[in-house]
């Protein structure tokens, strides 16, 4: 605690010798607790935003020198603003099918736009998906706000398939990597060529016949050129190395098992965004979802035991068996995002935890848009993207009371 207070009063000095212009980037925010997401729940805490950043975040931590401070302790719970990983907003619905993991969502930016009364809701991020059906390209993930040009936070975030239960899916997956296949090896025996060429070029380079020699030396100059892989052979070995992500998306348990079948022997890095209908079986499969800790992507509703009345909660389910709970709105609609928060805390209401919930409508999405870098989170380091509740952010009766997007409040009139 005082390595956090001695490093705030020299911010304090550095800012006595600025200039009030460039002082006025720097303020302080308490509130009675941050909920971070990250770090646990920090009470009393101090929020200390420069140029748009979260420079730093502790509890009860000494602010002198004539930093602002919006003092709202007790009062205001801070919680990282919403990021929603799956979403079409601003964008047309139509989209090509087969496999085309080529094309990418940020080349459709310029055809919609993103209402400002999403960021007043809270949303920060959104990562808008190809539409199509197979594999229709790769999502983009946005600031909410700004031109389109300064919008892009992450291109190729990550590349979306639809999976069913069908020869189809699995054969326009497969394709994919059998064209990765098929470029390794042309590689390879290129390589091979260009190699035994080149023992020829050398033994010409030592040939008594001066000309021949020196044109043999000018060519050992010059370096291997690769083939030029197809769209598809670079998409999957992007895969492959890390480089890429999927997103698969399913509707019931068959589809997975399906996708795990055609998937094989392949690793790589993968998350699920799964359509919950009113009788989802994906039960059957929570189990092997949960044991891969991997990232679920939802949204927040309940559903009933096929054939029965019986309600079920596949987001606390998804939970228990280690998977990353992730959630994302009903819709599209500026109200679905009005109500994403009231909507998860119906499921908070009937059993779902809530740091669960809260991680699946910030962290989590950021990490399947992988931007966990900069939002997601209050960590010291990450964007100032910032809400600021009366109380329980799950609560009926709380009230979104201040919304600051990167240093800058969107809604919430406070004074410095």
């Amino acid at each position: 605690m005082k390595k956090r207070t001695i490093r705030l009063l020299l911010f304090a000095g550095l800012l006595a010798s600025q200039s009030p212009a460039h002082a006025n980037d720097i303020f302080a925010v308490q509130v009675e607790r941050a909920e971070t997401v990250s770090q646990g729940t920090i009470e009393h805490a101090v929020i200390l935003v420069e140029d748009g950043k979260i420079v730093m975040i502790g509890e009860d931590l000494a602010v002198e020198g004539g930093i602002p401070i919006i003092d709202k302790d007790p009062g205001w719970i801070a919680t990282p603003a919403l990021v929603n990983c799956y979403s079409r907003m601003g964008l047309t619905s139509r989209g090509p099918s087969g496999l085309n993991p080529q094309r990418k969502v940020s080349g459709e930016l310029y055809t919609g736009g993103i209402p400002s009364d999403i960021k007043e809701a809270g949303v920060g991020t959104l990562g808008l998906y190809p539409a199509g059906t197979g594999i229709p390209g790769r999502a983009v993930a946005v600031r909410t706000w700004g031109s389109n040009s300064e919008r892009v936070l992450r291109d190729d975030a990550y590349m979306k398939a639809m999976m069913r239960s069908d020869s189809t899916s699995k054969k326009t997956l497969r394709k994919g990597f059998e064209e990765a296949d098929e470029y390794i090896e042309k590689e390879a025996k290129n390589r091979e060529k260009w190699e035994k060429a080149r023992e020829k070029l050398e033994k010409d380079a030592k040939d008594d016949d001066e000309a021949k020699a020196n044109k043999a030396k000018e060519e050992l100059k010059k370096p291997y050129t690769p083939l030029t892989p197809n769209h598809p052979a670079k998409a999957f070995m992007a895969l492959r190395s890390g480089e890429l992500t999927a997103l698969i998306g399913i509707g019931k348990a068959s589809d997975y098992l399906h996708f795990i079948d055609a998937l094989g022997e392949e690793k790589i890095q993968w998350a699920l965004q799964v359509s919950i209908a009113r009788e989802s079986d994906l039960y059957h499969v929570k189990h092997e979802v949960g044991l891969t800790g991997r990232h679920v992507v939802m949204t927040p509703v309940l559903s009933v035991h096929p054939g029965t009345l019986r309600t079920r909660s596949m987001a606390a389910e998804i939970v228990s068996e280690g998977a990353k709970l992730t959630f994302v709105p009903r819709g599209d609609s500026t109200s679905s995002h009005k109500s994403w928060l009231r909507d998860v805390g119906e499921l908070v209401r009937v059993g779902l935890d809530g740091d669960a919930a809260l991680a699946a409508m910030t962290l989590h999405g950021a990490e399947v848009l992988r931007v966990e870098d900069r939002v997601g989170s209050l960590d010291e380091g990450k964007d100032a993207n910032i809400l600021f509740f009366d109380g329980d952010p799950f609560a009926a009766t709380t009230n979104l009371e201040a919304v600051l997007l990167e240093g800058e409040f969107i809604i919430g009139e406070v004074e410095r």
